[in-house]
């Protein structure tokens, strides 16, 4: 699947939106790529999936044990990573404020994990979620996401892999520019 293969997807869903966004990282952006719509129809998550896993290097794909991604963003393409690969998939919640394990979800000491999230931004819940991962005796193989919007100023302690990079700028809050603070700011993410 080509970048322009999943931008037709986000397009096709509508979830390609246009505004004044409050993004989870709560950076500011004119351009919102809304998962949920795109993940809402099952056939689309499980494509999407099936060529985030293609692009896990082979020693990756045949070292996992367990798929593991952040609620809310996560769940949905971090399950179809689990069938895509074959492989069980649970997810972290923060009903504490910190991502952990609950449900009766449990790692086994050791276990090879890879981290799937939606759309990686400042990289924050990603190695929140990593910590978690590891805290509960996994290791973390790769992180891997639908979309990085990263821009390329993160960096990761393990490899990572994202179907398509997307570099819609984003504004702290002393840095919106006039045009997009005139607009009405929405906040769409899972994170209050």
């Amino acid at each position: 699947m080509t970048e322009d293969d999943v931008l037709s997807e986000f397009r096709a869903s509508e979830a390609l939106l246009e505004g004044h966004f409050k993004l989870s990282s709560g950076r500011h952006s004119g351009h919102y790529l809304q998962c949920a719509r795109v993940l809402m129809d099952p056939m689309r998550a499980s494509r999407l999936a099936a060529a985030l896993a293609a692009k896990l290097p082979r020693e990756i794909r045949s070292a996992i044990d367990v798929v593991i991604s952040p609620a809310m963003g996560g769940i949905i393409i971090g399950h179809e990573m689990g069938r895509a690969l074959g492989k069980e998939a649970m997810f972290l919640e923060r009903p504490d404020g910190t991502f952990g394990l609950r449900r009766g979800f449990a790692i086994e000491k050791g276990a090879k994990i890879i981290v799937v999230e939606d759309v990686v931004t400042t990289g924050l819940s990603s190695k929140e979620a990593m910590k978690a991962v590891e805290d509960a005796g996994g290791e973390v193989l790769a992180l891997v996401s639908v979309v990085n919007r990263t821009g390329g100023d993160v960096s990761f302690d393990v490899p990572y892999h994202a179907l398509v990079e997307i570099t819609f700028p984003t504004y702290a809050d002393d840095e919106v520019p006039a045009e997009l603070a005139a607009i009405p700011v929405t906040k769409p993410g899972s994170r209050k």
